[in-house]
């Protein structure tokens, strides 16, 4: 595929959804108007095994670079997930993920960004895994490229400086993660990394390394991490995780669960509507249908038009039309024992073939979490409201 140079797709690449560019987005673009191919990463740490709605962030960034014709690599951090990315923790993590660990976590991770990349067709997205460099470096290797970093330059990072602070200890195996990251920079030979703003440090450090290495200039392009007005990241709250593979009934209601400040910036970062259009609407007075509207066009990124306006009308039945009776039929069940056992004794349900069924079916959904029950053997631990089916509710009381 021949690299596109026009202005208009080159402006919208360096600007919407863009924090900073480094050295300077006047010159990246000048480099992309030179119709010269770029190669270009971002990575993805699988210390999970859920890529979320922040992610669809950089992944939209992707299919920009790769729709214009440039070299895209996925990469998976499975080296850099065992020393443990610092960013934003205040102290060290309790557990370090080995190598196993991180691979097995990955394997989701292709399909789940498959619903925005292409890894196949026309100029398809590369994939490569770090660990295949990283776990081969040699004493002498690591001392390569430490030797490019002084104490003084890491010491500086904000959450080092915020844990001295506090007294909290700060890991050698965290300390080294930037010369590890800066790394994958030299192995790929990249023109440019892409990453959330919160990866600025890491990703500096690969252009220092880059230049001090291979005397190249690989530019930095960050993007703004997906947030309210507060600074609370939407995607992955605390228990409450939108990720790409959420069915659309739960993804729908995730967002809808949102505060009106998220409206603007999933607008913004997550779907294609003009930035004149965005600019132009009235949060205070139609705040409830410009969320409907921007669910349902992540919906329909992740699934397709038709569940999004199934998930919608869903959504409009069970929580706007206030569909849930009053009085609903209660069921009493010891904690711990098996709510489909308890469902089928209590001749709520026909058989054990009809819940396994319905679960499969994402049909039986806790309306207190917002989630569908997807474990065949799951055992409640305190009351819930449960939706079965389209028309049918339970409230389930756990003694």
């Amino acid at each position: 595929m021949e690299v596109i140079t026009d202005k208009n797709k080159i402006d919208e690449l360096l600007t919407r959804g863009v924090e900073k560019i480094y050295p300077s987005r006047e010159k990246l673009k000048e480099v992309l108007l030179s119709a010269k191919k770029l190669r270009l990463y971002q990575g993805f740490d699988p210390t999970g095994d859920k890529l979320h709605i922040g992610h669809m962030v950089g992944l939209r960034k992707h299919r920009q670079w790769q729709d214009l014709g440039h070299e895209v690599i996925f990469l998976i951090g499975d080296g850099t997930g065992e020393a443990g990315d610092p960013t934003g923790k205040k102290k060290t993590r309790e557990k370090f993920f080995t190598s196993e660990e991180l691979r097995d976590n990955a394997k989701g991770y292709l399909n789940q960004a498959a619903k925005i990349v292409r890894f196949d067709g026309e100029n398809p997205v590369k994939i490569l895994y770090n660990g295949d460099w990283l776990n081969k470096l040699t004493k002498t290797d690591v001392l390569n490229i430490a030797q490019n970093f002084s104490v003084q330059q890491l010491i500086e990072r904000d959450m080092f400086q915020e844990r001295l602070k506090a007294g909290e200890e700060i890991n050698m195996r965290e300390f080294l993660y930037p010369l590890l990251q800066a790394y994958d920079s030299v192995v790929m030979d990249v023109d440019l990394e892409l990453g959330g703003s919160d990866q600025t440090f890491n990703m500096l450090a690969g252009r220092t390394l880059m230049k001090k290495m291979k005397g190249k200039e690989k530019f930095v392009m960050t993007t703004p991490l997906l947030s309210d007005s507060k600074g609370i990241k939407i995607g992955k709250s605390e228990g409450n995780v939108i990720a790409l593979t959420d069915n659309p009934n739960n993804l729908f209601g995730k967002i809808m669960s949102l505060g009106d400040d998220a409206i603007i910036p999933i607008f913004t970062l997550l779907t294609d509507v003009s930035m004149e259009e965005i600019n132009s609407f009235d949060i205070k007075k139609d705040a409830m249908n410009l969320k409907k509207r921007v669910a349902s066009l992540v919906v329909t990124q992740l699934h397709n038009e038709i569940l999004a306006k199934e998930a919608e009308e869903s959504f409009a039945d069970t929580f706007q039309k206030k569909e849930i009776p009053e009085e609903i039929e209660e069921l009493k069940m010891a904690k711990g024992g098996s709510l489909g056992d308890a469902l089928v004794k209590n001749k709520i349900l026909v058989s054990k073939s009809e819940w396994r069924r319905l679960i499969e079916g994402n049909a039986i959904h806790n309306l207190e979490k917002k989630e569908d029950i997807k474990e065949l053997d799951f055992k409640p631990t305190e009351n819930l409201v449960l939706k079965i089916g389209k028309k049918r509710f339970l409230k389930i009381k756990v003694k």
